[in-house]
């Protein structure tokens, strides 16, 4: 009987083991710059021509091979990394020769030249098809260079799926960048058909690395992320919210040193950035996880262009987290908040509450000047809802008493000078420069968390009406209204049913003197109703009612504030999670140095 079942020879079954590593040029760049920098390379050239389907060409300054190892490294499953089972679980090397070596040449004509950093006789190794042709002495300086042509020559049925020439060059480019961001001191270069693509020196820090890559202009939209949770270190850049949006693609994650991708875990971060930017922009980030080795399988992918961690769910919220915190800071839209806002550093004495309330008024009241006088004041209450209480301190107060310091008493920060620019923004005077603040914005930012929270745990602060308001809604409208009835009135808003889509409304929040309870809850409906990317772009009903509320509700521009209001906004303004934007994604805050308006002057 003949056999049908036989063993393939090892030409063969090298060729069909490639696949599994070696898909495209992209596949063979990636494999010989991760064995460069396993070699504890500095500088690493690459050179393409045709894409890298005519020839790939990587050279490094690394530690070189002798030449029994150079020739052991043809060779499957021959490594320096790994000696036993156990070593797979807490590998930190990028890869090791014995796979993509062999893997490689079997696909292509492959030229291997290398020397010991120790010095002496360098070899030259020529392999065709995954068959050792030539070896011979090599005069080279220490370090190694692989040279592959004629990728997949041997099998047209795998070169016909490759890309053209310039779409190859584009994903070899993309696998150098990846790797240059995750191993900022050594310097790379790329060429193709004999033009500089990349040339990157030696990086001192991921900012200096993406300013040599995509300029000067696109580092400083990046804030800083370093946070811990537990055993997870989550380090890097984030965009800026108002950068965001300009049809980037630079979403890069890390770990351990190794790139790769994660569905799971870029919707993390887009969810973090939730309520700083439009629902449909995605922000740029390059986000690095340090996590013990035995906690990330780095071997489900024959590529490792995936990962799998052993306890998913807490990285993702220590990403979610550090993207949040990151947003949060004061980094995102000025480094220093006013001086003497908010309670940071020493802490101010309480004030008791008749003396912390801020004077009723309406909009066509005296805009607040600028107040020099000094005086201690805490942080507003985060419980509170409304931004300014009614029946505070009187028109033209004496508050210097306030700011006089008892002998022996803690020292605290003097209240900022503030003034208003067109009834539209808050300026602050910080230490080395002025703060623009859009009063509207910065109210929605306000009032979006207080609403939140406020839903977090339960009713919110509401006041009566002097007169309550009767109101015929569409019968869309008044299918909400029945909807959202228990989300409203925890907002602050009482609502009646009258019979043939007829509400009464007898209590609704008060935010701010002036507030039209009627014309909100219309103009909140018909959005809840009716939709708009605001209210489009949230996660749930909660966030639905506080992101149009909030942006109803809030103060608008053209709006007087007496210096209090501002002060008091200020404050809260600086107590949330995220100050910078508000719920639309829009800066609340711009910041003047003392530097730039020096220059502006001539002074510089």
């Amino acid at each position: 009987m003949t056999r049908r079942i036989h063993i393939l020879p090892d030409r063969v079954a090298n060729q069909i083991a490639a696949g599994e590593v070696v898909e495209r040029p992209a596949s063979v760049v990636k494999e010989l710059v991760e064995n460069a920098l396993d070699a504890a390379s500095q500088r690493i050239e690459v050179s393409l021509r045709g894409g890298g389907k005519t020839e790939i060409r990587v050279a490094d300054d690394g530690s070189g091979m002798e030449r029994e190892d150079a020739l052991l490294a043809l060779d499957r499953h021959a490594t320096s990394k790994i000696r036993e089972a156990e070593d797979l679980h807490r590998v930190s090397s990028f890869g090791f020769r014995g796979e993509a070596l062999p893997s490689i040449a079997a696909v292509s004509r492959f030229e291997l030249e290398t020397a010991p950093a120790a010095g002496g006789v360098g070899t030259r190794i020529r392999v065709r098809s995954g068959r050792v042709g030539s070896v011979d002495d090599a005069a080279r300086r220490p370090g190694t260079t692989v040279t592959v042509r004629a990728l997949f020559g041997d099998l047209p049925a795998r070169a016909k799926f490759l890309r053209s020439a310039s779409g190859e060059t584009r994903a070899c480019s993309e696998a150098v960048l990846l790797l240059a961001l995750a191993n900022l001191p050594v310097a790379f270069r790329l060429e193709s058909n004999g033009r500089v693509l990349l040339d990157l020196p030696s990086a001192g820090s991921l900012r200096a690395r993406v300013a040599d890559l995509w300029g000067e202009e696109s580092a400083a939209e990046l804030l800083e992320v370093d946070r811990s949770t537990g055993e997870i270190r989550v380090g890097g850049l984030i965009q800026r919210p108002e950068a965001a949006g300009r049809g980037t693609s630079r979403r890069y994650l890390f770990v351990n040193g190794r790139p790769f991708r994660s569905a799971a875990l870029h919707r993390m971060v887009d969810e973090a950035y939730r309520t700083t930017v439009p629902g449909q922009v995605r922000p740029a980030f390059l986000l690095y996880l340090s996590v013990e080795p035995r906690e990330v399988d780095v071997n489900v992918h024959p590529a490792k262009a995936e990962v799998r961690f052993r306890d998913r769910p807490a990285v993702e919220a220590a990403l979610r987290s550090a993207v949040r915190v990151g947003l949060g800071g004061l980094e995102s839209a000025a480094p220093a908040k006013p001086e003497g806002a908010g309670t940071a550093g020493v802490a101010a004495p309480a004030r008791p509450a008749a003396a912390s309330a801020v004077r009723e008024r309406g909009p066509g009241g005296d805009a607040g000047a600028a107040d020099a006088s000094h005086r201690s004041h805490d942080r507003p209450s985060p419980s509170q809802l409304a931004l300014f209480v009614p029946g505070g301190a009187r028109t033209g107060e004496d508050r210097s008493a306030a700011g006089e310091e008892a002998p022996g008493a803690p020292a605290v920060r003097r209240r900022p000078l503030l003034w208003q620019l067109h009834d539209r923004y808050i300026l602050a005077s910080v230490r080395d420069g002025l703060l623009l603040i859009d009063q509207h914005s910065a109210h929605e930012r306000v009032l979006f968390e207080e609403i939140m929270r406020r839903f977090e745990k339960g009713r919110g602060a509401s006041q009566r009406l002097l007169f309550p308001v009767t109101l015929r809604l569409g019968p869309d409208e008044y299918a909400a209204v029945e909807e959202l009835a228990g989300l409203l009135r925890q907002t602050g808003f009482e609502i009646e049913p009258f019979g043939d889509r007829t509400v009464i409304i007898h209590a609704g929040p008060q935010p701010h003197p002036g507030f039209d309870a009627e014309g909100c809850f219309r103009a909140m409906i018909d959005e809840l109703t009716h939709g708009s990317p605001l209210v489009d772009s949230a996660r749930n009903q909660h966030e639905r009612i506080a992101k149009s509320l909030a942006c109803k509700g809030a103060i608008k521009a053209g709006q007087p504030l007496t210096f209090d209001e501002m002060a008091e906004l200020v404050d809260r303004l600086f107590a949330t999670e995220l100050p910078g934007h508000d719920v639309h994604g829009r800066p609340t805050i711009l910041r003047l140095t003392l530097e730039e308006l020096e220059r502006r002057f001539g002074r510089t």
